[in-house]
């Protein structure tokens, strides 16, 4: 066989190999949209990145072998190691951060493509490639960027809003040269300083984009740059020739924009507003009359004892608390007791999109227990008591009430009708959002000040000193 033949024989088995790949890759984030499938799902993936990898290098035929290892090794070795310890707390920075490289590694392909056509007696590309390889950096660019802010606005390291003024238009313009830049290395000149420029210019717009965004947003922010990861991947996928990197880049672009309009929604915004307004801004809200009416665990489990039906809305608050498990053993013993319990997950709760369902669902909650909002919110008015441990904004209801809150009109779960409610949170601070919650503040509101984990563990001991006693 010739050097030619082995070389053709390679690359149909490479194309083949990513097919397999792509199949595997939709297979799997088809199985992720189920908490039953998702394991098996991401097996799945990470297996058609293995084959693609492999595929890759069969196709290189051991070329620029050493760095690819290299590159490889530096990928892999970190990360699985702080994904091995990174706590659940910290998930969402993580998924942030790992997204963010993801389109950086769109864009420095992207790089790497235009620098190589900007050498002099380079061989023109088609006008496609060069354009998709121009909106591929793009995207991944701003992906890579607005993703590291939004790393920074969840891990604690910078304020969760930065405005100042004239800033849409001070965004509009760096996004327009970018464009700019870019339609110039398309249509002019492919020169590597304007190729510089143009980097240049789409890093600093990911950053401008991000800074203004207020933290309550995360979900859609993070769903957002997911979409443009994606986009970006297939983009660079199709100017290289991968298949495999355009199926999966495609799935991931088409999944992350699904989602950022369901997140959208759920913050009852636009995609218009998402992109091109200081979307999570806004007033301070109205002053709330009254005061928060705290209670003890005992009489909270006095509450609870004598309820037939409980809902139990888990926040970030339970999260840093570590909390998951504790709740559903409380839960338990509710159950145990005869209680009807369930749980009440609203789209955004948390700081990345499905947050409490990983949570609940490492501690074992069954999943025919938790419901989404639109499901649970008509059960609201016949619940006894509801449990709120941790969540904030997406429970008040100044959402609904206060045209001058900044989070007006954005669905919430209706805590509120409940008949009592206990809401379980370390002190009077405000949420993620900075704005006071008037559910704490109604007459059926009672506050258990104390540690997520501490408070369950309180209300369990109380709950069998009850049982123990005989009601009494």
């Amino acid at each position: 066989m010739s050097a030619m033949d082995t070389q053709m024989m390679l690359v149909w088995v490479a194309k083949a190999s990513y097919f397999l790949a792509a199949v595997l890759f939709i297979l799997g984030i088809k199985r992720m949209s189920s908490p039953v499938t998702a394991r098996k799902g991401i097996v799945w993936a990470g297996v058609g990145m293995v084959i693609a990898t492999l595929a890759t290098f069969a196709i290189t035929r051991g070329h620029n072998l050493g760095y690819i290892l290299a590159a490889i090794a530096l990928g892999v070795v970190p990360t699985w190691l702080w994904g091995k310890k990174v706590a659940m707390t910290d998930m969402p920075q993580m998924v942030a951060l790992f997204n963010g490289m993801g389109g950086g590694s769109a864009a420095a392909i992207g790089a790497g493509e235009l620098l190589k056509f900007s050498h002099a007696g380079a061989p023109t590309p088609p006008l496609a490639t060069l354009a998709l390889a121009v909106i591929g950096a793009l995207i991944g660019a701003i992906s890579m960027t607005g993703s590291i802010i939004a790393w920074a606005k969840l891990d604690g390291r910078m304020d969760k809003r930065f405005t100042f003024g004239g800033q849409q238009v001070v965004n509009f313009a760096v996004f327009a040269g970018a464009v700019l830049a870019g339609l110039a290395l398309v249509f002019w000149k492919l020169d590597a300083s304007l190729v510089v420029v143009f980097f240049l210019l789409a890093l600093a717009f990911g950053v401008l984009m991000t800074l203004p965004i207020g933290g309550a947003d995360m979900p859609v922010v993070i769903s957002l740059y997911n979409a443009f990861t994606g986009l970006a991947v297939a983009f660079e996928g199709y100017a290289m020739g991968i298949e495999a990197l355009i199926v999966a880049g495609m799935v991931v672009g088409a999944a992350g924009t699904f989602l950022t309009q369901l997140m959208a929604k759920a913050m009852n915004r636009p995609i218009s507003n998402v992109l091109f307004s200081n979307f999570g801004g806004g007033g301070e809200g109205a002053e709330i009359a009254g005061a928060q009416k705290p209670i003890d665990a005992a009489d909270a489990a006095s509450l609870l004892y004598m309820a037939e039906k409980v809902i139990i809305v888990p926040g970030y608050g339970m999260a840093v608390a570590q909390a998951q498990h504790k709740i559903w053993e409380l839960s338990q013993a509710l159950i145990k007791a005869g209680k009807e319990v369930k749980f009440a997950i609203h789209p955004v709760a948390g700081r990345m999109p499905g947050h409490m369902n990983v949570l609940l669902a490492e501690a074992g909650v069954p999943y025919d227990l938790i419901a989404d909002m639109d499901d649970i919110n008509p059960e609201f008015k016949t619940c006894d008591v509801a449990i709120v441990i941790g969540a904030n904004d997406v429970v008040n209801p100044a959402a609904k009430t206060d045209k001058s809150s900044p989070i007006f009109g954005m669905p919430i779960l209706d805590v509120v009708d409940s008949r009592q409610t206990i809401v379980i949170k370390r002190g009077k601070g405000t949420g993620f959002a900075g704005i006071e919650n008037a559910l704490f503040y109604a007459d059926n509101t009672r506050m258990l000040y104390a540690d997520g984990k501490e408070a369950a563990n309180q209300l369990i001991s109380e709950l069998k000193a009850i049982e123990g006693g005989g009601g009494h």
